[in-house]
């Protein structure tokens, strides 16, 4: 905490005037983080269901590789780090997690109703499979420092699993 009061050039004192604890912060730095999510494309009929799952997808590469691989998905870092430790945080990223898989998993229902894709698989399953698959292409590059892994990711997903 001294660390973040320092940069922002305020008494440590402060902080418990906007944040109850470390764990309101952090919930509040998911929240914001949530909001900057590019969940927007998926959402844009101008595009095709499949092309709006692709589009979105890339946006994520595309900033990942952009920072040299680094820093990941902070709800993919919080869980890993923080969620054995504090049961709101858990909660929060469980809901989200629920919450990102359903916004894919109606994208992906819309592409099948609409014939783009071939599979009959259930598209909840699918939606969670593919996040499973995203955060963990995540962990092996960010470990790796291999871009092209975030490739394999989209090709697999998107020429093999999603045709």
């Amino acid at each position: 905490m001294e660390d973040i009061t320092n940069v922002a050039k305020v008494p440590k004192g402060s902080f418990y005037n906007h944040f109850g604890s470390k764990e309101d912060l952090l919930l509040e730095v998911l929240g914001r983080y949530k909001a900057e999510s590019p969940r927007a494309v998926l959402s844009d009929q101008s595009l095709s269901p499949l092309k709006r799952l692709k589009k979105y997808f890339e946006q994520f590469a595309q900033t990942f590789v952009e920072r040299k691989c680094q820093r990941g998905c902070m709800f993919g870092n919080v869980a890993i780090e923080m969620a054995d430790h504090s049961a709101a945080v858990q909660a929060y990223l469980a809901n989200t997690f629920v919450g990102w898989a359903e916004l894919i998993a109606g994208v992906i229902a819309e592409a099948q109703d609409q014939g783009e894709l071939k599979t009959d698989e259930d598209p909840a399953s699918l939606a969670g499979f593919l996040l499973s698959a995203w955060q963990g292409t995540l962990l092996r590059v960010r470990a790796t420092r291999d871009p092209k892994l975030v490739k394999e990711f989209q090709r697999i997903a998107f020429g093999v699993l999603l045709i």
